[in-house]
């Protein structure tokens, strides 16, 4: 057996191990998106919870015409280039619901709010949540509001829930892609952690990057309609743990190795250089505003005319296919020549960004 058999042999081994958290106390690698947090959710959450729509972990559940997604927001700081954690809110669900295949209908909006937060500020969140769903054709129908003690939160925290119907010829899986496949990202990456990392103000660094959070319904849309049925395999949106970890949950549950081309893959000159001042790979920063889809060969030249005759789709490119071996694997070509492979991070380098 080889060095490369042995490497690989050994992953296969460690990824066949059921998920145990071995830690007593909650980290903040735990909601980083990368390892700490798959194993908490299949070691506590899908063994406490586990049934058969929940089992795939994908950005929401589709069960009787019906695509039913929540999520939390906590960013900090609240409030940054490009967006806030009101129409980040927003978005982000809106987001989880197309990448279901879904047309967004209703959404609800739950707010945390510490005792002492300016409500000027919440006035503006809310102004932006509004003209959010606006944009995006989805009222917000329900919500609930609780009040904690000063020290107790951090400001302002939103939990949004999301319902959309979905054509029953609709059938996205993670574990769907095939080998052959084109893998595509609807535009350049990690924009969104970027920016909010340095509106912290912690870092002495200067860029002109802002946020990419948008709404992708109608984006999808395009892409589904142009397509047909059954050509496009999945859809995700690289939200916590980037690129990077949503293709490597691609290849985990297709069973398949996923290959990428370094220089195919589209990153803005500012956020590469503030990248590399921060020693951070692109791949892992979160996009709020950006898809990955997986298509089928021959459906990928109309997937990519239609996402860039789109305004949030005009920056899409194919980045790699689907294969055969190793399964389970995300591989990159680096424009050196030589092959990586792209794992899923363990700890967490950006903290609070959504």
């Amino acid at each position: 057996m080889t060095g490369e058999e042995q490497v690989l042999e050994r992953i296969e081994r460690a990824r066949r191990r059921k998920a145990r958290v071995r830690e007593d106390l909650v980290t903040l690698a735990h909601g980083a998106g990368g390892k700490a947090t798959r194993t908490l959710v299949e070691a506590v959450f899908l063994e406490s919870f586990a049934n058969p729509l929940l089992a795939p972990l994908g950005d929401g559940a589709v069960a009787d015409g019906l695509a039913f997604t929540t999520d939390s927001f906590v960013v900090t700081p609240l409030f940054f280039p490009g967006g806030d954690i009101g129409d980040l809110a927003v978005n982000g669900t809106v987001n989880d619901l197309a990448m279901c295949g879904a047309n967004p209908s209703y959404l609800s909006a739950a707010f945390i709010l510490e005792e002492g937060f300016p409500m000027d500020d919440l006035r503006r969140i809310t102004a932006s949540m509004a003209a959010a769903a606006r944009a995006a054709g989805v009222p917000i129908a329900t919500g609930d509001t609780k009040v904690v003690q000063k020290g107790k939160a951090d400001g302002c925290y939103i939990t949004t829930a999301g319902v959309g119907t979905v054509d029953p010829s609709i059938q996205l899986r993670a574990s769907a892609a095939r080998p052959g496949d084109a893998v595509i990202v609807s535009g350049p990456i990690g924009e969104h952690g970027v920016t909010v990392m340095l509106a912290r103000g912690e870092l002495d660094i200067e860029a002109e990057v802002t946020s990419d959070t948008a709404p992708l319904a109608g984006l999808t849309a395009c892409l589904l309609d142009a397509c047909g049925p059954g050509a496009v395999r999945c859809l995700r949106d690289p939200t916590r743990g980037g690129v990077a970890t949503v293709l490597n949950e691609i290849a985990g549950a297709s069973e398949t190795a996923v290959v990428l081309e370094e220089d195919a893959i589209p990153v803005r000159a500012a956020v590469r250089g503030a990248c590399e001042l921060l020693g951070i790979d692109p791949m892992y920063v979160a996009c709020e505003g950006r898809m990955i889809a997986v298509v089928e060969p021959g459906a990928a030249p109309a997937a990519l005319a239609a996402l860039r005759a789109h305004p949030l789709g005009a920056g899409a490119a194919v980045i790699g296919r689907v294969a055969e071996d190793p399964p389970g694997l995300v591989l990159l070509r680096t424009g050196f020549g030589g092959t990586r492979i792209v794992d899923v991070l363990v700890g967490d380098p950006l903290p609070r960004i959504c």
